[in-house]
């Protein structure tokens, strides 16, 4: 069956996403290094009103490198510096409540916020409506409605590094003076209507979060930051949401059915960064692609291994099974998942969420392939899809920054990825044909699991699919690998009659207990990284 992309449209607004609106001028950001500056120069050109909406932001953090603007380089104090410089400017800031207590207990962000709560021109709140162990988990700033910028970066510690990803970089240290290890993210900058529209839905955010309504901004300024080149103009882009269920508001699942016609349209490749791997329903629209004798290829980037306490727990070993279940249904050989590393071999975190699919479609935001970001977090992605008639011009710019990408992972250049793919005609030979030891990408071995990782991953424990099924009994839960392999959920734990082999039933019923806590526990801490 030939996929439908090029024949129906891709973006359906009430269905896969929120809004399509214009943008005069869209570019993508990649690593914060560029974000921070970019956002920076951007906020510097404000005259009516910032929107910070955030999964996490800390005050103390260096902010726009080592530039020289007469601006104070802290976020925080940058801030504070800009309403006191600008007669009229409102700032305001919103995050997730959760996550904030760990950054609350540091002198320098308490003494700041309590600055900011005697200004009169900067609105701070911790926004607590989301469904219990869910997080608030969008990452938008937007200014003077004119430029907003919509990713997976957030303004906070342990973000910042350069495209380079060197080994040996001073300045990739914390606010304590700490070292921290490589790091890739990317965000989209934005200008025009779309822009607008974002600031309707962080506006909106911020009046459901319990704040005073904020007004839309009017004949704002020109705030495009200087030195960034738009990779597109005059282009339509999609705003697609997760909006989780809760008994005062309607859900969206967006991002969720974006997703899933995404993969259905897919003619040649999917390439994708995300942070997990551990949705059920991206396997299973992926599983049935896999299984077409002329279906797509797919190429993900992510981390060795996801970050915290609890999240490789959930994580790491969901991605195990679910890769276990597509590679027995995948009989061409078209899934390969891939690590980046530094020149000296150290893993490189990958926290962009970015898909690319073909060289038609271009989707960057805020949510990953997981449960959580389709049904229990709050997400926001940007979409340009070169299907639409305005967006026809689209198709080289979407094809060099998947180009640009393989080209950071792999040590080399646009013009070496772009050769590489015309004459193999595959994103897999690419990169197995650049490949190598260094500054590279090493492909996933899935680990052994122990039977406690695999019951938890089974039963989505830790990464549940939205609110409802938080407190579903594990028998009504439905399995992880779902129509991928049902076979795979290990024999040797049951009885032939389906209960549980008698010495482990203690065990488990303990072991749910457990999982249980960490989940109450998940909603009083703060996740580093998100």
């Amino acid at each position: 069956m030939v996929p439908p992309m090029m024949t129906e449209p891709l973006l359906e607004t009430g269905r896969n996403c929120w809004r399509i609106a214009p943008a005069a001028r869209a570019s993508v950001i990649v690593d914060a290094d560029d974000y921070f500056r970019a956002a920076r120069a951007a906020m510097l050109k404000a005259q009516k009103q910032i929107l910070l909406v955030g999964w996490d932001f800390d005050a103390r953090i260096r902010f726009g490198g080592d530039v020289e603007d007469g601006a104070p380089i802290r976020v925080g104090e940058f801030l504070s510096w800009l309403v006191r410089r600008t007669p009229g400017l409102h700032i305001h800031i919103l995050r997730w409540d959760t996550g904030a207590i760990k950054t609350l207990f540091h002198a320098r962000t308490l003494l700041r916020i309590a600055k900011w709560l005697r200004d009169p021109n900067i609105h701070f709140r911790l926004d607590a409506h989301h469904p219990p162990a869910g997080s608030h988990h969008q990452k938008v700033v937007v200014i003077d409605d004119d430029v907003a910028f919509c990713g997976g970066i957030d303004m906070t510690a342990r973000r910042w590094d350069t495209r380079g990803h060197e080994d040996a970089e001073p300045r990739r240290v914390d606010p304590d003076g700490q070292p921290y290890g490589p790091w890739h993210d990317a965000s989209t900058l934005l200008q025009g209507p779309v822009a607008a529209a974002l600031g309707d839905m962080c506006r909106e955010r911020w009046t459901i979060s319990g704040g005073d309504p904020v007004a839309p901004v009017t004949q704002g300024a020109d705030c495009w930051p200087d030195g960034i080149e738009a990779d597109f103009t005059a282009v339509e882009v999609g705003i697609a949401r997760t909006v989780p269920e809760m008994a005062d508001q309607q859900p969206s699942h967006e991002i969720e059915d974006l997703y899933v016609d995404l993969i259905a349209r897919a003619q040649k490749w999917v390439y994708a960064e995300s942070q997990y791997f551990a949705s059920r329903k991206v396997a299973e629209a992926i599983g049935k692609r896999l299984a077409e004798p002329d279906g797509p290829e797919f190429v993900i980037v992510h981390p060795v291994s996801a970050q915290g306490w609890l999240e490789p727990v959930a994580m790491d070993s969901a991605r195990a099974r679910l890769v276990e279940a597509l590679r027995e249904g995948d009989p061409h050989g078209r899934l390969r998942l891939y690590h980046p590393f530094t020149a000296k071999g150290d893993p490189i975190y990958v926290h962009a969420k970015v898909t690319v699919v073909d060289d038609r479609v271009l989707r960057v935001g805020s949510s990953n392939f997981n449960n959580r970001s389709l049904r229990l977090d709050t997400e926001c992605d940007a979409v340009i899809d070169a299907g639409r008639d305005a967006n026809t011009q689209a198709v080289r710019a979407i094809a060099g920054i998947r180009n640009a990408l393989l080209a950071e992972h792999l040590g080399t250049d646009c013009q070496t990825i772009e050769a590489m793919i015309e004459r193999t005609g595959s994103l897999i030979e690419t990169v197995e044909t650049l490949r190598g030891e260094g500054r590279s990408l090493r492909p996933y071995e899935v680990p052994d699991l122990d039977e406690v990782r695999i019951w938890l991953a089974d039963n989505k424990i830790l990464d549940p699919e939205g609110p409802g099924e938080m407190f579903e009994a594990l028998s009504q839960r439905k399995p992880l690998l779902g129509r991928l392999k049902p076979h795979l959920h290990r024999p040797h734990l049951h009885r032939k009659d389906g209960s549980l082999s008698g010495g482990r039933v203690a065990g488990l019923a303990l072991l749910a207990l457990g999982g249980a806590l960490l989940l109450g526990k998940a909603a009083a801490r703060t996740r580093k990284p998100d």
